[in-house]
């Protein structure tokens, strides 16, 4: 059942509260014993259908969020949000109208890392569940409170922290619906079974940089016959996404709980801004049957598929390529666990024999391995990937904007969108999204999109934490950190820069995927990596293939969103098929392509 304490704080009106609204939080020390550090979030919430914790989001449906950071806190002690405290979407307390709120804090908890440099940080660790604060076992909860509030004249209100958020095991279904596709799976889903198996190691290079053991993992999907041909030896796609903590995602041994209709359609149609209701779960489970059937019955080529865990600190995710924030994490993976699993399950471990492919951050990754590590990975593709172009991040400039939030003319001020739907129409700005984002967390804690691509492309700061790329308060952009983001993280620009030495190994293996009405724009920047690659002065030439889906949005790897079910269900299959093919064409002369064909 929901932990909902059911409570009524009235506030009369008149003359004798004249107060502006303020919080003060505080925690019992049979709760926690302190001193604790930390990041408060107290969220105001319209909403009964959830508890408030859950209703700060992106967009035009976010509930209101103030956020706080406590360090040295005791028990007992009173942690005071008020009118100074920044806010989203509304930016003060004082400006929260007269009304019935439903209200919830959470105390997201940090430890402290000694790094390798000398450093001190204060961080959240991963705890199982993403770098969610909502669901991160043992932050702090308050009971979900009913309350009349008027930012001008409440006066004080006090809360207190009086349970834990549980182990996932134990958490309730409003946190898979929150989960959505990056779904938190149950403790029976990790066992091994005959076609899927769980890697994790202790990586020396990150626990050396972190200060602390530092574990990376996979789920890896193993083909039929993996266990009766033992002289056998297989090609490794490298799948990846944002962290699933058990399973395999798409990979389903039992039926369907219930049949799609064939004429169902997938997604709400582009073009009117209507919505169809839709079953997406059934559809994902079918999906998910559909290549449990192909796999296990020799329709599909027989190799490893390898997706690779690396929640960290700051989100969960690394992106799969070195970094000064996060540490060496493209070394722990392509050098620590990746040997390891081909050991385990008689991998080919060649270079030759690799391909990566993923979507989002996974279409980043993709690129990014395939360009830090060209002669270890035999092809990438790319699905809508993260800004892989910063004179497209998003839709900042990074090089010749002034400002990350507007463009600025001698009269008029114009918000930077960040958001938007398929017929155009804006959900959210750059500078709104950015503020939601420093009420979760400063700095880069939020465990959000736009803190963790600070924290991987940019410098370390004189402080241990990542350097700002802009100031989050007005935006202004920190021309000299854009150029560090040039130097190490511009797939497009290193590229460009490196094609000497980088064109003869990336000829003929990169291939992009992405919507041209993408949900944040990121069709902007491919069209630039376009424009690089297709350079006819580029020797040797590119041979790139770029697909673009119009009005499709996030998420376009080449089969429209709306497409028939059947051409949905096949394109895991079907890109499979494809990096085989061409690994196969590839293979030098002597390499095993027969082993793994029985």
């Amino acid at each position: 059942m929901m932990r909902w304490a059911w409570m009524a704080a009235w506030v009369l009106a008149g003359a004798a509260v004249a107060a502006p609204l303020e919080f003060e939080i505080t925690y019992p020390k049979d709760l926690a014993a302190g001193p604790l550090d930390g990041h408060i979030v107290l969220i105001l919430s319209r909403d009964a259908k959830q508890e408030p914790r859950f209703g700060l989001t992106e967009g035009t449906e976010s509930q209101q969020g103030f956020g706080l950071d406590v360090e040295g806190w005791e028990p007992g002690e009173a942690a005071r949000i008020d009118g100074t405290a920044v806010g989203f979407p509304l930016r003060s307390l004082r400006e929260v109208p007269a009304g019935e709120y439903y209200v919830q804090a959470v105390l997201n908890m940090y430890e402290t890392y000694h790094l390798e440099n000398g450093k001190v940080v204060k961080l959240p660790p991963d705890r199982g569940e993403g770098q969610h604060w909502q669901v991160k076992p043992g932050n702090l909860l308050t009971s979900v409170v009913k309350m009349r509030l008027d930012g001008a004249g409440s006066g004080t209100v006090r809360l207190a922290f009086n349970h834990k958020v549980p182990p996932l095991e134990e958490e309730l279904a409003e946190v898979d619906s929150f989960l959505d596709w990056r779904k938190i799976t149950k403790p029976e889903d990790a066992s091994d079974n005959q076609w899927v198996k769980h890697v994790w190691i202790t990586s020396e290079r990150l626990s050396k940089f972190w200060g602390k053991p530092v574990k990376i993992g996979a789920v890896v999907l193993l083909p039929d016959g993996w266990a009766e041909h033992p002289e056998a030896r297989y090609p490794e796609l490298i799948l990846e996404d944002h962290y699933h903590r058990h399973f395999f995602p798409g990979f389903r041994t039992t039926p369907p709980d219930k049949q799609v209709k064939a004429s169902e359609p997938a997604v709400e149609q582009p073009g009117d801004g209507t919505t169809e209701e839709v079953d997406r779960e059934s559809e994902q489970q079918e999906a998910g049957w559909k290549l449990y059937q192909d796999w296990t019955s020799g329709r599909l080529p027989r190799v490893l598929i390898v997706m690779p865990l690396h929640p960290n600190p700051y989100f969960d995710d690394s992106y799969a390529v070195n970094s000064a924030n996060l540490g060496p994490y493209g070394d722990a993976l392509m050098r620590e666990l990746l040997p390891e699993i081909e050991r385990r399950y008689r991998g080919i471990g060649q270079g030759w024999a690799r391909a990566v492919f993923g979507g989002s951050t996974g279409g980043w990754e993709a690129l990014g391995q395939q360009v830090f590590y060209p002669d270890e990975i035999n092809g990438a593709w790319v699905g809508c990937p993260d800004p892989i172009d910063f004179r497209a991040y998003g839709t900042v400039n990074i090089y010749k904007d002034p400002s990350a939030y507007f463009r600025v003319g001698p009269f008029l001020r114009v918000p930077l969108p960040e958001k938007r739907d398929t017929t155009g129409r804006l959900d959210s700005t750059m500078e709104q999204e950015n503020r939601r984002t420093f009420v979760e967390g400063t700095h880069s804690r939020s465990g959000e999109q736009f803190d963790i691509w600070e924290a991987v492309f940019g410098p370390m700061g004189e402080d241990g934490y990542p350097k700002p790329i802009w100031d989050k308060k007005t935006g202004v952009i920190d021309k000299s950190v854009a150029s560090y983001w040039k130097e190490h993280s511009d797939l497009s620009y290193i590229v460009k820069r490196d094609w000497a030495r980088l064109g003869p190994k990336l000829a003929g293996k990169l291939h992009f995927a992405v919507g041209d009405m993408d949900t944040w724009y990121l069709n902007n920047a491919v069209h630039l990596m376009e424009g690089v690659l297709a350079d006819p002065k580029l020797m040797p030439p590119a041979n790139a293939t770029f697909e673009y889906g119009p009005r499709q949005p996030h998420c376009y790897q080449g089969v429209r969103l709306s497409a028939t079910r059947l051409e949905r269900l096949n394109w895991f299959g079907t890109t499979v098929d494809k990096m085989v093919r061409h690994m196969e064409a590839t293979a030098p002369k002597g390499a095993d392509l027969r082993s793994w064909k029985y």
